[in-house]
């Protein structure tokens, strides 16, 4: 294709027009409106008519070409048309323009999906979610290494924790963590630093974590970053704490057990949904039982 076409995409245009014949299927391409003229379309023509010889294909040969355009749309906003909202008892995640009331019982936490750090949706960080409901008492003071978007810090103080430190490499990610934590009215109990473990020895007034331990230690990171620093993390983790270590692939499961038991942590209890596992547990003490 001409250099003005973008992305393609296959299957009917739309539920008004026909199913392709056995064999065939329609092909859809873009162009922008600011590129289109009609010696774009001729060239389009004209590459058409000769990909049978190009390609040494005969049934390429005929192809009939169609321009429409597409009707006026807010591309930007569009697709929450297509976001759902989604429980995770008491957890609602719902978008800020969903003004719908939760249940009884349950705690709104306001997403704002399409971002770079994602809806909440992938297995891993719903995992984490479902762990958080389940162990999180109240009262607790929990470190989220990889915090991205900082939603498994807002989640654990909407359930109760005491604060939620959280760190990340992405220089966006504290920003949008922090808008994150205000849209849901739990500012004042997260933090959110921008590097790796050395900035936990930065101080911040309350929020000083310099050789303090956790009660919660979270990374929902890839499996080779829990790998390469699973001591790191153990080493913040409170002695009758417990961990949540997510977003380790099938294929990386025999290598990221063995660092997380090395660094002197025993898994409780292996989860898996599709080809993610995480692994929650505590510390072990120096004879071998567990804390």
């Amino acid at each position: 294709m001409v250099g003005p076409c973008t992305s393609a995409a296959f299957g009917r245009p739309n539920l008004g027009v026909e199913e392709a014949p056995e064999g065939s299927d329609y092909v859809r391409v873009f162009l922008s409106e600011a590129e289109d003229s009609p010696q774009v379309r001729d060239q389009l023509r004209k590459r058409l008519a000769g990909l049978a010889e190009a390609t040494g294909e005969p049934a390429l040969a005929g192809l009939e070409l169609a321009f429409k355009r597409l009707p006026p749309e807010d591309w930007a906003t569009s697709w929450k048309k297509s976001w759902k909202p989604f429980r995770l008892r008491p957890l609602c995640l719902l978008p800020p323009w969903d003004e719908r009331d939760v249940a009884p019982g349950e705690l709104r936490l306001s997403i704002a999906p399409g971002g770079s750090f994602g809806s909440g949706r992938h297995a891993t960080t719903r995992t984490c979610l479902r762990v958080l409901t389940r162990r999180i008492r109240g009262g607790e003071r929990v470190l989220d290494a990889g915090t991205g978007s900082g939603l498994l810090s807002v989640a654990a103080t909407l359930l109760g924790a005491d604060s939620a430190l959280g760190f990340d490499l992405d220089p966006h990610s504290a920003a949008a963590a922090t808008a994150l934590a205000e849209d849901n009215g739990v500012a004042g109990r997260c933090r959110f630093r921008t590097g790796g473990f050395e900035c936990l020895e930065a101080t911040d007034g309350a929020f000083d974590e310099s050789g303090r331990d956790f009660d919660v230690v979270l990374a929902n990171i890839y499996s080779d970053v829990v790998q390469a620093h699973a001591r790191d993390l153990a080493a913040r983790l409170a002695p009758d704490g417990w961990f949540a270590f997510s977003g380790c692939p099938t294929q990386h499961l025999e290598p990221t057990v063995a660092a997380i038991e090395a660094a002197g942590l025993v898994i409780e209890e292996p989860l898996r949904r599709g080809r993610w596992h995480t692994f929650v547990g505590r510390r072990v003490q120096a004879g071998g039982a567990q804390e």
